[in-house]
């Protein structure tokens, strides 16, 4: 049996912040405002892996109410949600994600990205795959106010 998930976050950028994405420490002036460390890479697929087996979504399980989950490290989150998903009787088989972001350029993180998310999920690196685009400077993330990332995941029931 397989079930799909799908996944989406937002996170305002600022400056002051640092710019974590993909689990990776991004060099860039501004960074994700959030709860957590802001990564909007893991959040989307924390929400996607939650959303293929009904569990609701990361703010269900880590809610920003929560002192316990403020600054957490995203990393820590998705093998969470890792966790929720094998509990079940799931692995997966893909991840596929989308960035939606006008600066920094980020095609040289990737690696490292798909790396950390690999080694979280038990997944091969060419199992991870993350894409990224600009919105031709239209919009909040064009204007450089904002990032967007979603994410797919494929689940088999072991």
């Amino acid at each position: 049996m397989y079930r799909i998930g799908q996944g989406i976050d937002f996170h305002q950028l600022v400056v002051g912040r640092e710019f974590w994405l993909g689990g990776v420490l991004v060099p860039h002036h501004k960074g994700g405002l959030g709860h957590s460390d802001a990564d909007v890479l893991l959040h989307a697929i924390c929400d996607a892996l939650l959303g293929a087996l009904g569990l609701g979504d990361i703010g269900k399980h880590f809610p920003d109410t929560d002192q316990s989950f403020k600054d957490i490290d995203s990393k820590i989150l998705l093998k969470r949600s890792y966790e929720l998903i094998k509990e079940r009787g799931y692995g997966i088989v893909n991840v596929d994600s989308t960035i939606l972001l006008q600066a920094p350029k980020i095609m040289k993180y990737v690696p490292a990205m798909q790396e950390a998310i690999a080694g979280i999920l038990a997944l091969e690196i060419t199992d991870v795959s993350i894409k990224a685009t600009t919105t031709e400077q239209l919009s909040f993330i064009g204007r450089e106010e904002g990032i967007v990332a979603t994410a797919n995941v494929l689940l088999y029931k072991k």
